[in-house]
């Protein structure tokens, strides 16, 4: 599974890409997030608040109960707004 993160969450994290691949009990995008958050302090303050968070799964929006798989590319980033 390939991660992406964007604007400031990348930032917190300290990353902008990874490769990995998440324990088999994750299969949607909610356990995702929570399994991303256990992986230290700078995962869990960047994801800390799920409405500061939007996922795509293969470059579609998608809510937590989305199921994602190995192969997927997964990206996380804080809401965008218009001007």
């Amino acid at each position: 599974m390939k991660l992406l993160y964007f604007a400031w969450l990348r930032t917190k994290i300290g990353i902008a890409e990874e490769v990995l691949e998440p324990p088999g009990g994750v299969t949607d995008v909610a356990g995702l997030v929570e399994w991303l958050k256990s992986r230290g302090p700078r995962f869990a303050d960047a994801l800390g608040n799920d409405k500061l968070v939007r996922v795509a799964v293969n470059q579609t929006y998608v809510d937590g109960r989305h199921p994602v798989k190995p192969g997927d590319e997964v990206a996380l980033f804080p809401p965008v707004t218009g001007g």
